[in-house]
């Protein structure tokens, strides 16, 4: 049995082709080996999301997916979310409603709420809260991260 396996997928639009440790996670195989920086490592343990990235069109902590996983699959970064100019309110609207902070949880937090927004565009409260509670933050209770997406969403009224 090889130690070691060749995947293929599309990472940010672009066809990457790799050999990976069968055992390396995802979160790994994209800080160390693609440099791809932006998903951060927080708890490893898949409870936080500050590695939360896209695969195939549906979020995942990938501090608990391994690189294996990846095979065949699309996978979108923050990078891939920071290029793309469709998320560039939501961005904005985090600065703006001070949902920035520490910045640590930030490129996790941005890419669940890219997903959340993607399935639901005119999200309310509840739902970007539902959406997003997988995410943790230290730093801003909550409150401005989620008034942030709400106005994205179109929400015009701040509700606590």
């Amino acid at each position: 049995m090889s130690l070691l396996r060749e995947i293929r997928f599309t990472l940010n639009g672009v066809e990457r082709r790799l050999s990976v440790p069968i055992t390396m996670t995802a979160l790994a195989m994209l800080r160390d080996v693609l440099n791809m920086t932006g998903t951060k490592y927080g708890c490893g343990e898949g409870e936080c999301g500050a590695c939360t990235i896209l695969v195939d069109g549906q979020t995942v902590n990938s501090c608990i997916m391994f690189a294996v996983d990846c095979d065949g699959r699309e996978v979108k970064t923050i990078e891939g979310v920071a290029a793309d100019e469709q998320w560039r309110p939501l961005r904005e609207a985090l600065v703006e409603h001070g949902g920035v902070q520490c910045g640590f949880c930030t490129p996790g937090m941005v890419v669940q709420a890219s997903h959340v927004l993607s399935k639901n565009p005119h999200a309310d409260h509840h739902a970007i809260k539902r959406g997003l509670e997988g995410n943790l933050c230290r730093c801003t209770g909550y409150k401005k991260i989620i008034d942030a997406v709400a106005a994205v969403a179109g929400e015009q009224e701040v509700v606590p």
